[in-house]
């Protein structure tokens, strides 16, 4: 029995890390940021989405994007990605080095997959109706939040981390999903743009996400 990313028929790259990345896919985009804020090399090969190539299926049960490839090692699934980089290249170190702190990074990341990112689907591809919820549920979410950005820079204080990488991808595309923040939300706005002013977040956008945002 094969298990993806053990052994397979693709042909992988000898050395260099490379990331199998959706030109408009929100969870290749976090990859695509840790890649660019650890200044490591790496390879960007460009999926589209709508032609996947064969080899995708191969690498990933699922079908999707991103993947990454390093020598026998495949990888799927933005977090798990962005872990291993962030284990493999520890500096800038984005994941919390204390025990507790780290456990609780990854519960607020299960919290964005299973109350913000779940709606990603509906959003692109949904129906009026499954569209139209998905964007009331990300918008009450995003305003629960917002208020924590009056008192701090980012998700965990004044140091930048893992969890604004996997919130950026969705905060980027607010407007292209139709979905407009109370004002009460001002906070998460510029928290947002923080985000995107960063050097690391700019050099990581494909020109299909550039024109996301006006």
């Amino acid at each position: 029995m094969c298990f993806p990313g053990f052994e397979t028929g693709f042909t992988r790259p000898e050395k260099m890390m490379t990331l199998y990345s959706g030109t408009t896919c929100p969870f290749s985009q976090r990859c695509r940021i840790v890649l660019y804020e650890k200044g490591m090399d790496f390879q960007i090969h460009d999926v589209d989405l709508f032609n996947k190539p064969e080899d995708l299926a191969v690498m990933n049960p699922y079908n999707r994007t991103p993947v990454l490839v390093e020598r026998d090692l495949i990888l799927y699934e933005s977090n798990i990605i962005n872990e291993y980089i962030d284990d493999r290249f520890p500096h800038p170190q984005l994941m919390p080095a204390d025990p507790v702190m780290r456990a609780r990074a990854r519960l607020f990341l299960f919290r964005f997959e299973n109350e913000l990112f779940c709606n990603i689907e509906a959003l692109e591809k949904g129906k009026q109706k499954e569209g139209d919820r998905a964007r009331q549920v990300v918008r009450d979410s995003l305003a629960q939040i917002a208020p924590v950005f009056a008192k701090q820079k980012y998700m965990l204080g004044d140091e930048y981390s893992m969890l604004d990488v996997a919130i950026a991808p969705l905060l980027w595309r607010l407007e292209y999903y139709g979905i407009q923040v109370p004002k009460q939300a001002a906070p998460l706005l510029k928290y947002a743009e923080r985000l995107f002013s960063r050097p690391a977040f700019i050099e990581a956008l494909t020109p299909a996400e550039k024109v996301m945002r006006k």
